[in-house]
């Protein structure tokens, strides 16, 4: 009797599996399964129609900097990685791959890899230097070599992500790093070229490049907006 109920358990759900814990898994197939794209979150998360549901798909393998963390505010390239993202998935078929293992995350978000006419998005994004491999939970290793092949290409040509040392850590992206240059000045990282100041009373400013004290400013902060410095509590510096 028991045989025979996992017997119809199977045949309703083809080649899938419901473990005790209530997480789908896959099975091995590599089928690439067409969606529609609804909405791009950031770099490394969009919304899809999938099967007639809205869900929210993490992408496997790789992590992209921070557009919106509650606690990290924006991190530098997280807006070209969530652009690229979006410019890539606009220029083709979407489809989607699962892995062997958990089909969803913690935040009941799907797990997949992600393609464009056959074309990893994932492997572009690393390969690009907009991403870092990350999240590896065996068995969903799949491709895992490719993604880290692709990574150390962007590494080795220190683009995006890789473009100043320690920004990319174990544990994600590190945005309070600050490099000096042979004066002591600190460079931003990336395209975040507003100073934010604060002076000994703990007054905060902010600094656009072409302002008449731009150059003189040493920065606590960097910001890639003017409204990102607004929302940070720090004014604009009057000009003279």
């Amino acid at each position: 009797m028991k045989k025979l109920l996992l017997i119809i358990i199977s045949l309703l759900f083809g080649c899938e599996e419901i473990p005790s814990n209530g997480i789908t898994k896959t099975s091995g197939s590599t089928d690439q399964i067409p969606v529609e794209l609804l909405e791009v979150i950031d770099g490394d998360t969009i919304k899809v129609n999938y099967k007639g549901n809205t869900e929210t798909i993490r992408y496997l393998l790789i992590d992209t900097p921070e557009i919106n963390h509650k606690q990290l505010g924006k991190q530098p390239f997280s807006e070209e990685a969530k652009n690229r993202n979006k410019e890539i998935l606009s220029n083709g078929n979407l489809t989607i791959e699962f892995d062997v293992g958990n089909r969803l995350d913690n935040y009941g978000r799907m797990l997949a890899y992600i393609y464009i006419d056959g074309v990893s998005v994932q492997e572009t994004l690393l390969e690009e230097g907009l991403a870092r491999v990350a999240y590896v939970f065996p068995p969903n290793t799949r491709y895992l070599d490719d993604f880290e092949k692709a990574s150390n290409i962007a590494e080795k040509g220190k683009v995006g992500v890789w473009e100043t040392p320690n920004y990319v850590t174990s544990r994600g992206f590190d945005s309070s790093v600050l490099v000096e240059d042979k004066d002591s000045s600190r460079e931003p990282i990336g395209k975040c070229l507003i100073k934010g100041n604060i002076s000994k009373e703990g007054k905060k400013i902010f600094h656009v490049p072409s302002g008449n004290n731009y150059d003189v400013t040493k920065p606590e902060e960097w910001f890639c907006t003017e409204e990102e410095a607004i929302k940070a509590g720090f004014s604009k510096a009057r000009e003279y």
